[in-house]
């Protein structure tokens, strides 16, 4: 976490409040935060809620007109926020910026494939076969958030992903396109890496978003067809690990969003 504290505090855009969200942690967060001593930094401790539960404290507690995501084992380049605020002054009519990323795997670093290129403008079919918008390159504005009711905590995980499928469905999306976001990823603490059946909580926010009545004929057709994928390759890799029973419920799902 001292990494991504210390990216933020070198910004060259100085004009900003720093919200740590300590969520229950037991690695003396609170003592190496208080350390700074610098006022812009705001220590808010909670008991446990998880990802979605945090970044929605952050959310609340926040002053500013935007709100910049970084997680604490990620990092910025120190241009990251200057640059962001000259995209919002320059298109004033835009309220969701993200920019583009470098991964490192182990210190090296790691390829991007086509899929994982970000997407400028309305994105929301770009959006549904995977997470779009990695969280800590995002910068979006705070009524943006609060309209469409903040991240899901009861998803242990993907909370990202559903947020940006509601986020995107309403709002076009501007890249800023410079990488001012670094991370580590294929860490073995990762939940991608440790929990099978991800994709189980995709379906759950692609269900939302069809139950949810905002939809279009056109964005309800793109997502029922990614539910269905999802919901096939789910149940056969629940049939090879004997799961019969939830393969059945997840083809089931399916019938229940035709139209």
């Amino acid at each position: 976490m001292k990494k991504a504290v210390d990216t933020v505090l070198a910004q060259t855009c100085t004009d900003f409040e720093l919200i740590v969200v300590d969520d229950g942690s037991t690695d003396g967060t609170e003592p190496l935060v208080r350390a700074y001593g610098d006022p812009r930094i705001r220590y808010v401790y909670q008991n446990n809620r998880g990802p979605a539960g945090a970044r929605n404290r952050g959310i609340a507690e926040a002053r500013g007109e935007f709100v910049a995501f970084l997680d604490s084992d990620d990092w910025w380049l120190e241009e990251k926020l200057k640059r962001a605020a000259d995209f919002i002054r320059e298109f004033p009519d835009i309220h969701v910026f993200h920019t583009e990323e470098v991964w490192y795997r182990r210190g090296r670093l790691l390829p991007q494939k086509d899929r994982h290129r970000k997407p400028d403008g309305l994105v929301y079919e770009k959006a549904l076969p995977l997470c779009c918008i990695s969280i800590s390159t995002a910068v979006v504005r705070k009524t943006v958030l609060e309209e469409v009711g903040g991240f899901d905590e009861t998803l242990p995980a993907c909370e990202d992903y559903d947020l940006w499928l509601r986020v995107t469905h309403r709002y076009p999306v501007k890249l800023i396109p410079e990488a001012l976001t670094e991370k580590e990823g294929g860490r073995p603490d990762e939940l991608s890496v440790r929990v099978w059946g991800l994709d189980r909580f995709r379906i759950r926010a692609l269900a939302k978003m069809l139950e949810s009545g905002v939809c279009s004929r056109r964005s309800y057709a793109a997502t029922f067809r990614e539910l269905e994928k999802k919901c096939r390759i789910f149940a056969q890799g629940a049939e090879k690990r004997g799961r019969t029973e939830e393969a059945a419920e997840y083809l089931n799902l399916i019938k229940r969003y035709v139209r």
